[in-house]
């Protein structure tokens, strides 16, 4: 049974690896460099994107861990979660809700500028004596996320035709490393998530993923739909990779891995029906907009 959990471990690293590359190498390519820096002059977005993600997001967390009778590691787990917004497979869901990629590319920078910051502050004041440096939570954030979009738009900008015979490429394989991943954790955690039911840990999970959802989308009223998508999105999403850093350096409670571990499947899943969900609204304005 070791053997076999050791090339399930071996099974999410390297699949986590495609994953994040694929989808953020798949921004890169589909986005211009103009295009990604317009956001940035966009004060009401980046203080949003703020709010949304260091604000609003720790504070439900801490809502839900003191509401729900949960075990104190599952807490642990969520209120890692909730240092860690914006998931490398934010860039599906905001096409799959006709959201703006542009703003989609602004949204992750700004997460993982700030992950980068606040997690080590924050590390401590959720489990007193566990700390993290900066550099553990930078490090993957750069080589897997800043790295693969930089490079993408890079070849954007020198040759199109390029970028985009290499983006029909990169999708199904992004995509390809999604299923793998989710199979992985599937079968890497199954008793991990067996053992989690009726322990407040999935309803705290699915409370925290619809809560930031919707808030996110409210908070974001009076943007466009797509920019708001891309708020709302961004909001629900979790990057579960930055959420385990502070763990790799510890000996931590099966039950946190498992609590961090449960939120690919389940923000996957309420990304996807709200992804869904928005985009078949736009599609409604469009209707009766046209002539």
């Amino acid at each position: 049974m070791d053997q076999f959990y050791h090339v399930a471990d071996i099974a999410i690293r390297l699949s986590v690896i495609l994953f994040m590359v694929g989808n953020l190498l798949a921004i890169g390519l589909e986005t211009e460099v103009t295009a990604a820096l317009a956001p940035l002059r966009d004060f009401r977005f980046l203080a949003t994107v703020v709010v949304v993600d260091w604000l609003f997001g720790p504070a439900l967390a801490i809502v839900i861990v003191r509401a729900l009778p949960m075990a104190q590691p599952y807490a642990v787990g969520l209120l890692l979660i909730s240092l860690a917004p914006a998931a490398p497979f934010l860039p599906m869901m905001v096409r799959k809700a006709r959201g703006d990629l542009a703003y989609t590319a602004t949204f992750m920078l700004v997460a993982a500028a700030g992950t980068v910051i606040l997690m080590p502050l924050g590390v401590p004041l959720i489990v007193p004596g566990l700390s993290v440096e900066a550099w553990a939570v930078a490090r993957p954030l750069l080589l897997l996320l800043l790295l693969p979009m930089g490079a993408g738009m890079a070849l954007q900008a020198v040759h199109r035709a390029t970028a985009d015979k290499a983006l029909r490429v990169v999708r199904p394989v992004a995509s390809a490393a999604t299923v793998v991943l989710l199979l992985a954790i599937g079968v890497r955690y199954f008793q991990g998530f067996l053992g989690a039911i009726g322990s407040y840990a999935i309803a705290g999970q699915l409370l925290y993923a619809v809560g930031l959802t919707i808030g996110g989308y409210f908070l974001a009223a009076g943007m466009t739909p797509a920019r708001r998508s891309v708020v709302s999105l961004g909001a629900c999403t979790r990057n579960l990779g930055a959420a385990l850093a502070p763990l790799l350096v510890a000996d931590p409670d099966p039950r946190t891995m498992v609590m961090v571990a449960l939120g690919v499947p389940l923000t996957l899943g309420v990304t996807w029906a709200a992804a869904g969900w928005l985009g078949r609204a736009d599609a409604a304005r469009q209707r009766q907009a046209a002539p």
